[in-house]
C-alpha cells in the first residue's frame, strides 16, 4: 500500500485529531466491506443468486428437453435393474 507522507508537526492538534478520525472511519468502512465479502452466508447467497440467474436464462424448450433426458435415463436404469 502506498504511504502518504504528511508533515504532522505543522498541523494544529484539532486538525490532526479530525484527520485521525476520518482515517479511522475509512478503515472501519473498509473492514466492514471485507467482512461482508467473506461472510460464508453472503458468499452462499451470492452463489445461489448467480445460479438462479443462469437457470432463468435457459430457454424453456432446452430445459424441458434436459429434464426429459434425465427422467428417461433414470427410468431406463430402474427398468434395467428390475429386469435382472
Amino acid at each position: 500500500m502506498a504511504e502518504i507522507e504528511t508533515d504532522t508537526s505543522k498541523l494544529p492538534p484539532n486538525t490532526l485529531v479530525s484527520e485521525i478520525e476520518r482515517t479511522r472511519a475509512s478503515l472501519a468502512k473498509t473492514i466492514d466491506e471485507i467482512a461482508d465479502r467473506v461472510s460464508p452466508s453472503n458468499v452462499a447467497r451470492r452463489a445461489g443468486d448467480r445460479a438462479r440467474e443462469r437457470i432463468s436464462q435457459i430457454d424453456p424448450l432446452i430445459g424441458g428437453a434436459a429434464a426429459l433426458a434425465v427422467v428417461s435415463v433414470t427410468c431406463y436404469l430402474i427398468w434395467r435393474r428390475l429386469r435382472k
